[in-house]
């Protein structure tokens, strides 16, 4: 991948309701010297599209190439110059042999379901997993990590114990802004925020819907176009496209208030009468109560009169 338009091509082919990753070639140098390594989110906020997580990598000895790319925080950087940041790390031959990065694309989908099942799945431990997954995999494919550098919005203190605990022999520093303090977070920051931003631009409606980026805005809650869009594009029996996380209150409100209302018939209410002679399922597996009654012998043992015997007597 040498190109914006080359990454596009990889996003159109992808299944919008499925996470998948995105990477670079791990640069040869990174395989034998001691590295850095940067973990950001782009996308946590939004009612509308995925969230992103990324990494950046690099040498501890190389990592003036990050000054030089002009990596800073995403969120204070224009669209424009993030993208031309990221060409640079896509196509400048010194960052290709220095820098490498992987993303992991995660579907609203996929959070909304995680946040409603049965055993929740709360979006911290969403990222906490892919940032977790995205330190391993940079192991995996041979990456020399000896210190990483994470961004947080919530206490950092429990974070940074518990990837300490996972990755004891990697110098782990989590803290809160760490994309406007360290530069190798600055690069993540960079590689989540373009590859959300072209995600999104480029997202396709499974369910038909004949729309632009244009039309339903930045995804955040506050957006006038994506107020528009939640207050439009409900269906009254199948609710939203997969584009929205249907678990955000802002979402949810709508849904309250537009969609039908969906009943759910309970299961062994407590209220409910059940037919005569009717046992319960965990009636089975109490204990039995008239122990003194003798249990009726299988009709296996009693035509072949087999009696149970102890030969240790």
């Amino acid at each position: 991948m040498t190109s914006l338009s080359e990454l596009q091509d990889f996003i159109r082919f992808q299944d919008n309701f499925k996470n998948f990753l995105n990477s670079s070639k791990v640069p040869d140098i990174c395989k034998t010297e001691s590295c850095i390594l940067g973990v950001d989110e782009a996308g946590r906020g939004p009612v509308l599209g995925p969230m992103v997580y990324g990494i950046a990598y690099c040498p501890v000895s190389k990592t003036k190439i990050l000054n030089d790319l002009g990596c800073a925080d995403s969120k204070a950087l224009t669209e424009e110059k993030r993208d031309d940041i990221f060409c640079k790390m896509l196509s400048n031959e010194e960052s290709l042999n220095t820098v490498g990065w992987v993303a992991e694309v995660i579907s609203p989908n996929y959070i909304s379901n995680s946040m409603y099942r049965r055993a929740k799945h709360s979006l911290n431990e969403v990222s906490m997993n892919s940032a977790i997954g995205l330190i391993k995999k940079a192991a995996e494919d041979g990456v020399n990590i000896t210190e990483v550098y994470v961004d947080t919005v919530g206490p950092p203190e429990k974070y940074q114990a518990k990837l300490s605990e996972i990755f004891p022999n990697y110098k782990i520093t989590v803290a809160k802004k760490a994309d406007s303090i360290y530069p190798i977070v600055s690069a993540a920051s960079i590689v989540a925020k373009v590859t959300r931003d072209h995600a999104l631009k480029l997202w396709k409606f499974k369910e038909g819907l004949e729309m632009t980026h244009t039309e339903f805005g930045s995804g955040y809650p506050g957006d006038p176009l994506t107020k528009k869009f939640i207050r439009d594009q409900i269906d009254n029996v199948f609710g939203y496209p997969l584009l929205v996380r249907f678990s955000w209150s802002t979402a949810e409100l709508m849904l309250q208030e537009k969609a039908a209302t969906c009943v759910f018939e309970e299961v062994d209410d407590e209220g409910a009468t059940k037919k005569a002679n009717t046992k319960s399922i965990s009636s089975f597996f109490a204990p039995k109560t008239d122990e003194g009654k003798p249990r009726k012998r299988h009709k296996f043992f009693e035509e072949r009169f087999l009696s149970v015997s102890n030969p240790f007597g």
